[in-house]
């Protein structure tokens, strides 16, 4: 009889290890950094009237199959985001542009990277996000 209680208390905890398993999200020490450009164009996105660093611009997460984001932040003052304090598995990064296929400002694009923390402390540069804008 011990030998059976022995048992299910072995498969109850390894169970429970199992069921533990935490995925994408926040909780970890690993971080998803980039950069955001802001290019801005004439009224009709046929010329650029300049570039410079997309200060104060939204920047959205989604934890792995999520729907919806799971997090949202601010470029700072030079462009430049990161999300802390993540774990590892796969998540998207993205910002909205101006859509230069329209001829009007109200068209809006999603510019999308798809990123996966492998290992733990591990610091990923999604790049540069290119916003357009008129």
């Amino acid at each position: 009889m011990k030998k059976v209680s022995v048992i299910l208390i072995g498969f109850f905890i390894a169970s429970m290890m199992l069921a533990c398993k935490k995925g994408p999200g926040e909780g970890g020490n690993s971080s998803i950094k980039g950069h955001v450009k802001i290019i801005k164009y004439n009224a009709f996105y046929t010329q650029v009237l300049g570039e410079y660093n997309g200060a104060d611009e939204d920047v959205f997460i989604i934890y792995g199959d999520d729907i919806s984001y799971g997090d949202r932040i601010r470029s700072a003052y030079d462009g430049n985001f990161e999300f802390k304090y993540l774990r590892q598995g796969n998540y998207k990064v993205y910002v909205y542009s101006g859509d230069t296929t329209l001829s009007d400002s109200v068209g809006k694009i999603v510019v999308l990277r798809q990123v996966e923390i492998t290992e733990k402390n591990q610091v990923l540069d999604a790049g540069t996000f290119e916003v357009k804008q008129n």
